[in-house]
């Protein structure tokens, strides 16, 4: 199973954006798949508050940690790290035309009138799995 069929296979379980794109990639980062769940989940609905896409933060939390910095002196991974968050990010908008929440969504998930407008377009549903697909294509990329 190919890494954006396990993110759409937890999308689809339930599981949140970003838990989803971690999950996916738990096996190669030596964490267990509850780790990944755990980790990723407060980081959905752009942090609760319609910021960065959860499905970006998850594939940033997988760059990070496949490519982070992790020693004190190690300029090289941060320097690294940064370019290809920039990079990730820089290509989601480019495809997607944002990686805010709100903006994807187009409506503000931080009022209950937000989620309500959401919740009966089916917008966390429909427009987050295609989030999802799109971050693990992204990393997928990157990665190669």
């Amino acid at each position: 199973m190919s890494h954006e069929e396990k993110a759409l296979s937890y999308f689809e379980d339930k599981f949140q954006c970003s838990q989803a794109v971690l999950a996916a990639y738990a096996d190669e980062l030596g964490l267990t798949e509850e780790q990944a769940l755990k980790v990723a989940f407060c980081f959905n609905s752009g942090m609760r508050k319609g910021e960065v896409c959860g499905a970006c933060s998850g594939a940033l939390m997988v760059l990070g940690m496949l490519y982070g910095q992790a020693e004190k002196n190690d300029f090289d991974s941060r320097t690294r790290a940064n370019k290809m968050t920039e990079r990730f990010l820089n290509r989601f908008r480019e495809l997607n035309g944002s990686y805010i929440c709100n903006d994807i969504l187009g409506c503000d998930i931080t009022t209950s009138e937000g989620v309500e407008y959401a919740r009966s377009h089916e917008l966390f549903t429909t427009v987050c799995k295609d989030m999802v697909a799109l971050a693990v294509r992204i990393l997928e990329e990157i990665i190669e």
